[in-house]
């Protein structure tokens, strides 16, 4: 059976997910099989698996800092927010439906079997489970039947480290009354303490880390640096989102919606030096980009709302037709079509119905059940500015539940009006150069000013760095030791 190491924060963002991913990388490194875990995630930014289950892309990066392909066993639940008082939830990959807040938290001790038979089939099979905790185990009022902080961790018995985020301020009040307000045999199984997200020099805290350890009763586990490493975000808390919103070489702007998810999409372009990858909430930061996208979004129909109301809606339409290229991925692309309707209320209520932006020949049905499926294949026909895509091999995941007429396969559109029901369709060699080459052949621009990117090394590469940090900042002697794991 494997050991664990179990990671709690203070709060949400943290730091938990992107510490999990540097110890699953350390621990690959080290020559054990590792694997992540999280028993309950909340996030709209979801994975396909191969064998076309659904889960939280935070566990997919952690696995693939481990060295291992995604599997649903390493995130149970993943609840997806529909409104701020319902989420989709999702068991094992599988859609059980949208429940309220209130009865999600009435049946969640139906889910938890569910929870521990993923857990001990993970532990059956690797020698280490990085485990993952959510928001704050001191949620005094979510502590009955809790499955994800405390409550799983006194069921496998998971040593844990306990994060907090000094960049957001009141670190030792944050890490202090956490500790505070647990119980005897939860604060048993805390064996550290880790400061996150630190500038400066770990010298001025020393007075205060020594008064922490004394408060606490455990150690101080480590000091992490601000780190500035290349790896997916799990959600709309992510960084990315505040990034410098000035233009660049290559300009891409993609629509903020409310409801915005596997934003990750775009990740292939934010990593050329001379791109600029925007996200924009009004017509006024839209500006005159070389490329509009509307991204993928859990609520179609009412983020196209958003979309018309706010006026964004008219200002694509107009730089549409001015031949400024726009591309939908997902949602995205269904707002992009005459109309969307869903007479079975899957998204909305039942027999809404509802114009998109007409910019596509083709018409969006919303149905109960749920389109899950890894995809590959190469590129059909593509007639206008991304004619050069025609041929090249693409991979991806689709999730979606509307299912649009007149779509074709993988990418669907000409001229400069184009969409795709596949996620990740950019990560696939060559076709985020093709893109970029498009634009810039439209532009005038020389393609080589964009710098030269290989995905795949880049990649790895920043696992290793978040590794090197993990490595130089935590006790890792003291991690080895709370597990009773020795060092190889």
């Amino acid at each position: 059976m494997a050991k664990n190491i179990m990671i709690q924060g203070t709060m949400s963002n943290a730091g938990k997910s992107l510490l999990a991913a540097g110890l699953c990388r350390v621990f690959k490194q080290d020559g054990y099989r590792t694997a992540p875990f999280k028993s309950q995630n909340m996030a709209l930014n979801s994975f396909i698996t191969a064998a076309g289950g659904e889960m939280g892309r935070a566990q997919v990066v952690q696995a693939e800092a481990a060295g291992i392909p995604p599997d649903v066993r390493m995130n149970p639940i993943l609840l997806k927010p529909t409104t701020d008082m319902g989420s989709q939830v999702i068991v094992n990959g599988a859609v059980q439906g949208n429940m309220r807040a209130m009865e999600y938290y009435r049946r969640k001790p139906e889910f938890f079997p569910a929870v521990m038979a993923a857990y001990e089939s993970l532990a059956s099979e690797f020698d280490i489970i990085v485990i993952e905790g959510a928001g704050s185990p001191a949620e005094i009022n979510l502590k009955r039947d809790d499955i994800v902080n405390m409550g799983l961790a006194k069921r496998v018995n998971a040593p844990v480290l306990l994060v907090g985020d000094i960049d957001r301020g009141g670190v030792f009040a944050q890490l202090y009354g956490t500790v505070a307000l647990l119980e005897e045999d939860e604060r048993a199984l805390i064996k550290g303490v880790v400061v996150n997200k630190f500038r400066g020099d770990r010298a001025i805290l020393e007075p205060g880390l020594a008064m922490l350890e004394k408060l606490c009763g455990v150690p101080v586990a480590g000091v992490l640096p601000y780190l500035h490493v290349d790896i997916d975000d799990e959600d709309s808390l992510s960084e990315r989102f505040g990034r410098d919103g000035q233009a660049k070489l290559i300009d891409i702007a993609v629509a903020r919606l409310p409801r915005i998810s596997n934003f990750t999409d775009l990740g292939p372009f934010e990593r050329y030096a001379n791109v600029s990858v925007r996200y924009v909430s009004s017509p006024k930061e839209l500006g005159d980009p070389d490329l509009i996208v509307l991204p993928g979004t859990k609520s179609t129909i009412e983020d196209l709302r958003w979309l018309r109301q706010n006026g964004l809606e008219a200002a694509i339409k107009q730089a549409a037709s001015r031949g400024t290229p726009v591309t939908g991925i997902c949602g995205g692309y269904q707002m992009l079509g005459r109309r969307i309707s869903d007479p079975e209320g899957a998204e909305a209520a039942p027999g809404t119905e509802l114009s998109g932006l007409g910019l596509l020949d083709m018409e969006t049905v919303f149905r109960g059940d749920k389109v899950q499926t890894q995809t590959r294949g190469r590129f059909g026909e593509i007639e206008g500015l991304l004619s050069s895509l025609t041929g090249l091999s693409y991979e991806g995941y689709e999730i979606h539940m509307g299912r649009s007429r007149e779509a074709r396969p993988a990418l669907t559109g000409k001229g400069n009006v184009y969409g795709t029901y596949i996620h990740g369709i950019f990560d696939a060699p060559n076709v985020a150069d093709e893109v970029l080459k498009a634009l810039c052949r439209r532009k005038g621009a020389d393609f080589a000013r964009l710098g030269a990117f290989d995905a795949a090394s880049y990649r790895e590469r920043q696992y290793d760095l978040l590794a090197d940090a993990v490595r130089a900042s935590l006790d890792m002697d003291l991690v080895y030791r709370s597990m009773g794991v020795g060092r190889r």
